[in-house]
């Protein structure tokens, strides 16, 4: 067991590099597995994501080099169809499934895993696969997949999920026709992976609205690609340099992936200058008060939201944040309260977002009265962006933190306690 301990009250400054997306790699990994031939990805994120994908790719009988921030993989042939005794859960093994049933028409894989924001029901998945032309048995813990043959066909999401648009677009490349996903996700990293797809002979276009066209062909090829830098690992960094009023110049992040975060920044009494490698983030005057609600692509990430509300601590007025993706992504609330913040989670619609969640009695909206000084706390993480939120929240913290449960941020973010204290935090890792 490992725990970080940090001293706050420090401005943070300097300069840091953004990784490779977390939210892409696992995804480009089992992408590989659509082909007897060799990917090349670049710019790979080392965290724990990336070996968990790594592990289900060899479990499956992929053959795997890894030299610095480059991973060589490739699957001359399906060795196991069934994915079932790995060391950690995840989403990722679900989608598998298209890759398997590509290559040797069968495919089992344990139930959804991952951080612990509320129910991730798998249904958008399934219902998919069998329109598609599979056969579906849901277990008690694993999904089991069969078919001789995927077809094309089309399927409207109920709601534009990530991981049900890129698990049709994994089975649908090497189906009989043409495929069509309305209402689908269209997220930096959903383009990412079309872009690898298509180095590997996918045809897939566009549509005007949130349309993806696959054509299905008869086999991939090998591929060369380099991961999109990660935009919530930018938007961390950025809220870092917010909260402890330092100046970080955020090396790769992309204006393009950020512009909805980057009005936010604005708004709220920030300021950002685009550079030539990246953007510099800090900010002149005082923090105001903002109203944001999450939202699919291109709107406000949900994967944002965390960090955000410790930065509306430090903010005069009262902020509300509407989540509208998941159900049960407030849990790091009760901890910032514990050390000083005055936050309200209720279950009515703040905003003007269509949402899911109106009238079903869960808590979604943050009321946050600020500004609060804060007081370092020993906290416990409950997933990566909340583990994000504890450690900004403890750099920015009169005394002491200790944080344990470190191995939820460890999986989405590379070496975070070493690459932030260049930037001047007095953090260190120490075992328990």
């Amino acid at each position: 067991m490992e725990k970080l301990v940090i001293k706050g009250g420090k401005k943070l400054s300097g300069s840091i590099r953004v990784k490779g997306s977390k939210n892409a790699i696992g995804k480009m990994l089992v992408a590989s597995l659509l082909t007897e031939e060799k990917i090349v990805l670049k710019n790979v994120p080392r965290n724990g994501e990336t070996e968990i994908a790594m592990e289900i790719c060899r479990s499956i009988g992929s053959e795997i080099n890894v030299e610095g921030d480059v991973i060589s993989i490739k699957t001359p042939e399906i060795k196991n169809h069934r994915v079932s005794e790995l060391s950690r859960k995840n989403r990722l093994p679900i989608l598998a499934l298209g890759p398997l049933l590509a290559r040797v028409g069968q495919g089992e894989v344990p139930m959804v895993g991952g951080d612990k924001i509320g129910p991730r029901p798998v249904d958008f998945h399934t219902s998919a696969l069998e329109k598609l032309g599979a056969k579906i048995e849901v277990k008690e813990s694993t999904i089991v997949a069969k078919a001789d043959k995927l077809k094309g066909v089309t399927i409207c999401l109920p709601y534009p999920s990530v991981g049900a648009t890129e698990n049709i677009m994994l089975a649908s490349v090497l189906a009989e026709g043409k495929t069509t996903i309305k209402n689908a996700a269209k997220e930096p990293e959903i383009l990412d992976m079309i872009k690898l797809l298509q180095k590997m002979g996918a045809i897939i276009e566009l549509g005007a609205e949130r349309e993806i066209y696959i054509e299905g062909v008869q086999s991939l090829h090998g591929a060369e690609h380099s991961l999109l830098s990660d935009r919530i690992e930018s938007a961390s960094f950025a809220i870092i340099a917010l909260a402890t009023d330092g100046n970080i110049l955020v090396e790769g992040a992309v204006q393009e992936h950020l512009i909805t975060f980057l009005n936010t920044v604005r708004k709220l009494g920030g300021e950002y200058l685009v550079e030539e490698n990246g953007i510099r983030f800090f900010r002149k005057n005082g923090l105001k008060a903002i109203h944001i609600e999450t939202d699919t692509h291109p709107g406000f990430a949900t994967d944002w939201q965390q960090p955000l509300a410790v930065l509306l601590t430090q903010a005069k007025g009262n902020s509300v944040i509407h989540e509208t993706v998941y159900e049960d992504r407030f849990g790091y609330a009760e901890d910032l309260r514990h050390m000083g913040a005055d936050i309200d989670i209720v279950t009515k619609c703040f905003g003007d977002l269509p949402c899911r969640f109106q009238g079903e009695s869960h808590y979604h909206s943050a009321i946050i009265h600020g500004p609060t000084p804060l007081k370092g706390a020993n906290l416990e993480m409950r997933d990566i962006r909340a583990g994000m939120a504890h450690i900004i929240a403890a750099l920015i913290a009169e005394g002491k933190s200790e944080i344990i449960g470190i191995e939820h941020i460890d999986r989405g973010y590379e070496n975070i306690d070493g690459r932030i204290k260049q930037l001047g935090a007095d953090i260190e890792r120490v075992k328990e």
